[in-house]
């Protein structure tokens, strides 16, 4: 029952804020309808943590260890974006860059994106896990195209024709593995349920299976951003509004990177080899390497930033394709912190970004003085994103380290490389922006604070103390994944 209201919330709340428009109260129902999504999240979480997995609508949907962190994991940061978007959207209103349409479109559309990516996360059946892809895709590209510039319109088309090449590919992986399972499950949506598909995966043909997981791999890699078909991204983040580059980066890449995963565990099962470990070690350190070397020639801050998030789920992938339970821990704890992180610093970006009307880092100067919690919150979450101690990002970079030195100690130097290049780019290029004097076009503004303060408290919080069923709950999805 649980389950079906987190998913429930965010469509009836698309469906309100499509009548409600742009009306004064707009936002604070967007708040209001990710907020109780976020507290159907946690009693779901609790069910899980007090019953174990458990399957809903019959079959429809399931739930576990592993799926249930990352549901809740986006209900939270949907909710705190809605929090920022608030008063950020209201100043894009103001200035013009939004009419009275697009902020309609802009409130109804980000709960129509939440519902997609729940979907994703708890649909118990592959052909909807791509519909559930699919649509979280189309919501995005409208949403990028916010502002309906020529530079919007050409992001969110090359968005549009990127993602369509990989989820094609995606669909054929998904045919193929369907192709496999009917042989043994037989005919129809049964041969299509990620649970029953788990039981008999010893039993499906390793041959097919293989094949299938590199189109798998190629499409739903194509929406984590790894390299080569990463280039939507950047394009994506420097143009659409800078709430959506938070959930991007924070949320959509999660979700397509756990289709992956589920892929690999099925893959992995059929042909007892590490065949798909090996093509996802080898996306995501392409994907570390180019995306650590881009980060030293970009000039836009929201560029910059999307860059780090290739970089960082190259990280991710690297780290459940290497397996192992260190790895495979380091893994699910990067993707909680990186996506908590990133969504705080893309918030912070979003105020500097309006206080100096441009994005172009050149211009951004004397953050701290100018406004304190903007500069120190970019300054913190930078040190945080690259992994300095004791924020959590350097607790899973440390995990996935130790896990590489052991298991693949060839690609230590490789790591390592990417690591320090991002580090060092990083903060060659933030420094500037945080330091300095104001420069006089620098318009004092009032911003969000709460989501800066509480996302950056909890990375902190993790990296000094893990709480107990944190702990519990990462061991319990590793156990899944093996």
């Amino acid at each position: 029952m649980m389950l079906l209201i987190l998913l429930g919330i965010p469509l009836f709340a698309a469906v309100v804020l499509a009548f409600v428009g742009d009306r004064k109260y707009a936002a604070e129902i967007n708040i209001l309808g990710s907020a109780l999504n976020f507290a159907a999240g946690l009693g779901l979480a609790f069910q899980v943590y007090l019953e174990g997995p458990s399957l809903a609508a019959g079959k429809f949907f399931f739930v576990d260890a592993f799926n249930v962190y990352l549901a809740v994991l986006t209900s939270f940061v949907s909710m705190t974006t809605a929090v920022f978007s608030r008063r950020y959207m209201r100043r894009e209103r103001e200035h013009g860059r939004v009419g009275h349409m697009g902020m309609r479109f802009y409130h109804a559309m980000f709960q129509v994106f939440i519902f997609a990516m729940l979907l994703c996360l708890l649909t118990n059946n592959v052909g909807v896990l791509w519909i559930a892809m699919e649509l979280a895709t189309l919501s995005t590209v409208l949403l990028v195209s916010l502002y309906r510039t020529p530079t919007a319109i050409e992001a969110a088309w090359k968005y549009f024709i990127l993602c369509g090449v990989g989820i094609a590919q995606a669909l054929f992986g998904t045919v193929l593995l369907y192709f496999a399972a009917e042989k043994v499950l037989g005919e129809g949506g049964e041969a299509l349920l990620w649970t029953n598909l788990s039981l008999v995966s010893d039993k499906l043909e390793p041959t097919v299976l293989s094949l299938a997981f590199v189109f798998l791999m190629v499409g739903y890699g194509t929406k984590v951003g790894l390299v080569p078909l990463h280039n939507w991204l950047p394009d994506a983040h420097s143009e659409g509004p800078t709430p959506i580059s938070a959930v991007l980066s924070g949320l959509l890449l999660n979700v397509a990177l756990y289709a992956l995963v589920r892929c690999k565990v099925l893959v992995d099962g059929s042909t007892g080899t590490h065949h798909a470990g090996d093509i996802m070690m080898g996306f995501g350190l392409l994907s570390i390497l180019v995306a650590a070397f881009s980060l030293l020639r970009q000039k836009d801050i929201k560029r910059m930033f999307s860059y780090s998030s290739i970089e960082h789920m190259g990280i991710a992938t690297f780290a459940f394709g290497l397996g192992g339970p260190i790895a495979t821990f380091g893994g699910l704890l990067h993707m909680l912190v990186h996506s908590l992180a990133k969504s705080s610093i893309f918030f912070t970006v979003g105020h500097a970004s309006q206080m100096h009307r441009t994005q172009e880092m050149d211009r951004i100067k004397g953050l701290i003085k100018g406004n304190p919690l903007v500069g120190w919150g970019l300054m913190f979450g930078v040190m945080a994103i690259v992994g300095m101690p004791p924020f959590g990002v350097f607790t899973s970079e440390f995990l996935i380290l130790t896990a590489t030195m052991k298991d693949a100690p060839l690609l230590t130097p490789f790591l390592l490389l990417g690591l320090a290049v991002a580090f060092a780019a990083l903060f060659r290029k933030v420094q500037p922006m945080v330091s300095g004097d104001v420069p006089s076009y620098q318009k004092p503004m009032t911003v969000a604070n709460l989501p800066v303060l509480l996302h950056m408290a909890l990375v902190l919080i993790i990296g000094v103390y893990m709480p107990h069923f944190l702990n519990q709950w990462f061991h319990t999805a590793v156990e899944l994944l093996k």
